[in-house]
């Protein structure tokens, strides 16, 4: 066989063809020359055992990016706990094959947060991080962006709509559902079919009881707050639930609010609600 030519600088590395970067994936698989290493004058058993130090070299490399991040995350004035081995285990043999940094930086922060307060983590959580792609873990920062805490409750619900159900309103109205628009805001249904596939959210789409019009309702988002209170009996909301594994991801997920959804809700909500922010 002959060596792969895969030259190219880190500056043009975006702009190759198709076909050229294919063959840069011929340095992963030591097919491409590289320092004393000739691929041409390599039997297989040699080419496998190449690639095999590569990929152990960059296994090592994840984990001591996430090491070193998960350093700056413990604290010094906490006392830590000594991780369970088998958890300990099965989360370097997962962390080692994730080389995104900012992936790297949610499993620095699990290994920070198990060192300090041991649980909050499964092992099954760690299997379905290990499969979220960048574009996925993306889909759910928005997603949870998007998301409330409706008054104590612990649990994030991504609101999809509220409707009137029952009582004399609801003759009188041409549409007695009113939709949130997620997709408007950047959450069209196929991110939210993502986020099912990926374990994160439940499928169907979930109902909470008819809402007291004599009580004030308080919905909780990233950096925001809205104090309601039904004008009429016979309203409720309609939302998607985040699945056991999608609650603990949501303590690792930095979400930020998108300020024009949340004023869009607000004007959506007047219709039948008092609203304060």
């Amino acid at each position: 066989m002959t060596d792969i030519d895969v030259t190219t600088t880190q500056d043009d590395n975006t702009q190759v063809s198709a076909r050229k970067k294919t063959l840069l994936l011929g340095r992963i698989i030591g097919l491409a020359s590289e320092e004393d290493y000739r691929p041409s004058t390599a039997s297989v058993a040699e080419r496998a055992e190449y690639r095999q130090r590569k990929q152990l070299s960059q296994y090592q490399t994840n984990l001591e990016s996430i090491f070193a991040l998960a350093i700056n995350y413990t604290p010094s004035d906490v006392t830590g706990v000594e991780l369970d081995p088998d958890w300990r285990y099965q989360f370097f043999q997962m962390a080692e094959q994730i080389h995104n940094r900012k992936m790297q930086d949610l499993w620095a922060r699990i290994l920070a947060s198990e060192i300090v307060n041991p649980g909050n983590f499964s092992l099954r959580t760690l299997a379905v991080l290990l499969q979220l792609t960048f574009r996925e873990a993306l889909i759910f920062e928005k997603a949870l962006g998007m998301s409330v805490k409706i008054n104590t409750e612990p649990r994030f619900k991504l609101l999809s709509s509220y409707r009137i159900n029952g009582g004399m309103k609801q003759y009188f109205r041409k549409h007695t559902q009113t939709n949130f628009g997620l997709s408007q805001f950047g959450l069209p249904y196929s991110s939210i079919l993502t986020l099912v596939d990926a374990g994160i959210l439940h499928k169907s789409e979930f109902e909470t009881g008819l809402l007291n019009s004599n009580e004030h309702i308080q919905l909780t988002m990233c950096n925001a707050t809205l104090s309601l209170k039904p004008k009429h009996q016979h309203l409720l909301f309609t939302y998607y639930r985040f699945t056991t594994v999608g609650d603990e991801l949501c303590q690792l997920i930095q979400a930020k609010s998108d300020d024009e959804f949340i004023n869009a809700v607000k004007t959506m909500l007047a219709k039948d609600f008092m609203v304060n922010s």
